[in-house]
């Protein structure tokens, strides 16, 4: 006779509500709370009982991996690249995994950032207290003093974040591929300034704080012994929920809630205030940008926004697969007419480097990011 795996998982229960029924009254309460929990039962939630603990290394050597001299991401011990089914049958906990190492790839990103590329990272808003949300972004020494040339970098929409342009890239290929460390070295290295856009950090996390019900008994004008009932009631409910919750998901994450950075709760809207409090104050008569993916949308959403003042700085914009649409922003004919002389999306295709590739959209031209297997590899965001 084979037997389900919902069956084995649910067996304990089952043994336990034959014993229980035949208990006194105190017993046939658990047997209610088992039955009304055996209802409503999420067997996803209930299986997590055989994961792992959610409890991953905070350092890459604490996950055994390390970038060699060639900046690809392999294991110390066996030289091997990274396994992302370290655990077969569980893709649930092997994804927080990688989401855990994601997080430290971003770090070790914004530590080459400011010690390989010696960019200074900013935090803004310029006037934030020390108590209120902050984001930041990366700055040459040069960026706003540089009289000539200054490029601006953004990335792409998802968990990227500045410096990168695909953490798939730089987990699964090297940090030339995956990072924008090769722009700025050689932006610089020509005599540009650098600023790095952070589109993606728009907030922080905080636990969510936990709600205090106020006690009925608090009502002074309800008589003794309905306050005492209704206590009663109150507390056999909670230890009823927690009794289900147990069962339920016992590997329960903490419930978590957002803070705004202000002014800068959007990829569009970080792009405007830096454009407001860095870019447009820059000394550089040339500004330059290279937008990937929504970068593209962020960079058109400031023209919409700032159209004459990027005009008068901007002197061209290199867009990777862009997904801006100049209909669904509303872009007016005059921004249209400027990105057809001043913007170029290269976009992926099995056609050679810089051949044209057709358009629907009346906006800037469309050429080929190249049909080598480096120019084929599409960068997508996470």
């Amino acid at each position: 006779m084979s037997i389900s795996l919902s069956s084995l998982i649910l067996l304990p229960i089952w043994i336990n509500m034959s014993q229980i029924q035949q208990g006194g009254p105190d017993e046939k309460e658990k047997t209610t709370a088992l039955k009304d929990l055996l209802s409503r039962i999420d067997l996803d939630e209930l299986m997590k009982k055989d994961e792992p603990p959610l409890d991953f290394p905070d350092t890459l050597e604490g996950f055994e991996y390390a970038f060699n001299e060639k900046g690809q991401l392999r294991h110390i011990k066996t030289g091997e690249p990274f396994v992302f089914n370290y655990r077969e049958d569980l893709h649930r906990w092997n994804q927080k995994r990688y989401e855990a190492l994601g997080e430290i790839i971003t770090k070790y990103v914004y530590d080459l950032l400011e010690k390989d590329c010696n960019l200074k990272k900013i935090f803004i808003p310029v006037d934030a207290t020390e108590s209120e949300p902050k984001s930041f972004i990366f700055m040459s020494e040069d960026a706003l003093t540089n009289p000539q040339k200054l490029m601006v970098l953004i990335h792409g929409s998802g968990v990227v974040r500045a410096g990168q342009w695909a953490r798939k890239l730089i987990i699964n290929e090297d940090l030339d591929s995956g990072t924008q460390i090769p722009f700025i070295k050689r932006a610089m290295d020509e005599g540009y300034g650098v600023i790095v856009l952070n589109p993606n950090e728009n907030c922080i996390e905080v636990e969510k704080p936990k709600t205090h019900v106020q006690s009925s008994s608090d009502s002074s004008d309800e008589p003794v012994e309905k306050r005492e009932r209704k206590d009663k009631v109150s507390k056999e409910t909670k230890k009823r929920r927690d009794f289900y919750e147990k069962y339920r998901n016992p590997q329960r994450e903490k419930e978590m809630m957002q803070l705004y950075i202000r002014e800068n709760g959007s990829p569009e809207e970080h792009t405007v205030y830096v454009w407001d409090h860095f870019i447009a104050k820059s000394a550089a008569e040339n500004v330059f940008f290279v937008a990937h993916s929504y970068g593209g949308l962020a960079f058109v959403e400031l023209m919409i926004q700032r159209e004459a003042d990027v005009k008068s700085k901007v002197t061209a914009v290199a867009l990777t697969d862009s997904v801006h649409n100049v209909w669904h922003q509303e872009a007016g004919k005059t921004i249209r007419e400027w990105m057809r002389e001043n913007c170029c999306n290269w976009v992926s295709s099995s056609e050679p480097l810089d051949t044209s590739v057709e358009s629907m959209l009346p906006d800037c031209p469309r050429v080929s990011a190249g049909g080598s297997k480096q120019g084929r590899r599409k960068i997508k965001d996470d």
